[in-house]
């Protein structure tokens, strides 16, 4: 009887140890297969031209903001299928016509910037949107002076649609012309401080001043300033839109 229990013990010591090694071993392999498909991915993000392009924009802003028109009829001249994007050769041939005094190398970051599917298409929307207007706080340095301070408590924005951005960049040549004292009536009308109008009173001020929108144009530009349906219009943050 003394053997009978030893002979059971010592088997199974070395069979749990057999079974516990290939879940050791194992395991190797499986880190190796997590880590591998993460890295291609990192790999293939083309950050460097996308950041380089603020400067280049910077560069030629003021150029883009007195031309966008002329530039905008020669883009939709070539955009047959009005998909707001055009072949990246139209555009660099648009651009020097233009004479914006870009190298090669600018041009070639600005056309990767803005052919957001990588087909070879330029969205020449998108791309004059972001020289004519500003949708987005900008970090001012201490010496930069601020035109239009960014509000204090900023709501959700909406979605910018495409009859958005039209009646955007219809106005902003009225609003450059009569921003300050429009901002003075906003203000006039803003009789607790806070920033923001009603719709009404905002609505009022603009046809003060020649805007006139249609109601279609509005409605996306309420779309996109309220959000949060408050019935409440930040005046300063669509003044800023217009001031780079």
């Amino acid at each position: 009887m003394s053997d009978t229990p030893v002979a059971a013990v010592t088997p199974a010591e070395p069979g749990s140890r057999l079974c516990s090694r290939p879940q050791t071993a194992a395991s190797p392999p499986t880190a190796m297969k997590t880590s591998e498909p993460s890295r291609p991915h990192t790999a293939a993000v083309q950050t460097p031209p996308i950041l380089n392009c603020q400067p280049i924009e910077s560069k030629i802003r003021k150029v883009i903001q007195r031309r966008w028109r002329e530039i905008l009829k020669e883009c939709k001249e070539k955009d047959v299928e009005r998909l707001g994007e055009i072949s990246v050769e139209d555009f660099l041939a648009i651009m020097e016509k233009a004479n914006l005094n870009l190298t090669k190398e600018e041009l070639r970051q600005l056309a990767t910037k803005y052919d957001f599917k990588s087909v070879g298409k330029f969205a020449y929307c998108d791309f004059l949107q972001s020289c004519v207007l500003l949708f987005k706080q900008q970090e001012l340095s201490p010496l930069q002076r601020v035109v239009i301070q960014n509000p204090r408590l900023q709501g959700p924005l909406g979605p910018q649609s495409p009859t958005f951005f039209n009646a955007m960049m219809r106005i902003q040549p009225q609003i450059l012309h009569c921003w300050r004292p429009m901002r003075r009536t906003f203000k006039f009308h803003d009789e607790s401080g806070t920033g923001q109008l009603s719709v009404q009173d905002f609505r009022q001020v603009l046809r003060k001043y020649g805007i006139n929108l249609s109601e279609e144009e509005f409605f996306h530009i309420l779309e996109y300033y309220d959000k949060s349906l408050t019935s409440k219009i930040s005046y300063n943050e669509f003044l800023r839109a217009f001031l780079q």
